[in-house]
């Protein structure tokens, strides 16, 4: 069940050999706890950013979708594709991957929310990638 990737060859420029070198040499724990501090210091994310979703048509649809500005996601069935699910809600939600596992396979016995305050855009790019994972969605 282990997936092969083809590792893809980076050119590093000379200015930043030194510290990919010393970025290659850390250990998975101090890496993140690197990660971490980075994002601390800078004041950025390391998590992947949604892309925003092109707004409603207007008319009616658009005015009632425009009075509610926050959406909670609900994963209702995770279907045949777990870990790919898995993968999603992880990177949505940045938790760990015991803690979206866990929260997928709670999913299976009673709808759990992924995501709670969303954006109307960023949850309907939430539902859009966990339906293409193969699970259920509802937006609340």
């Amino acid at each position: 069940m282990a997936e092969e990737k083809q590792e893809e060859t980076v050119q590093v420029p000379e200015k930043f050999q030194k510290i990919v070198e010393s970025i290659e040499n850390l250990s998975v724990l101090d890496l993140a706890e690197l990660v971490k501090i980075l994002e601390k210091k800078f004041g950025v994310s390391a998590a992947p950013q949604m892309m925003a979703a092109a707004p409603a048509a207007g008319g009616e649809a658009g005015a009632e979708a425009e009075e509610k500005s926050s959406f909670n996601v609900t994963l209702t069935a995770i279907g045949d594709k777990k870990i790919e699910v898995i993968k999603v809600v992880r990177d949505a939600t940045g938790k760990g991957l015991k803690e979206a596992k866990d929260l997928v396979d709670a999913a299976a016995a009673s709808a759990q929310i992924v995501k709670e305050g969303a954006k109307k855009e960023e949850a309907e790019e939430l539902k859009k990638l966990l339906e293409a994972a193969g699970a259920s969605v509802d937006l609340k």
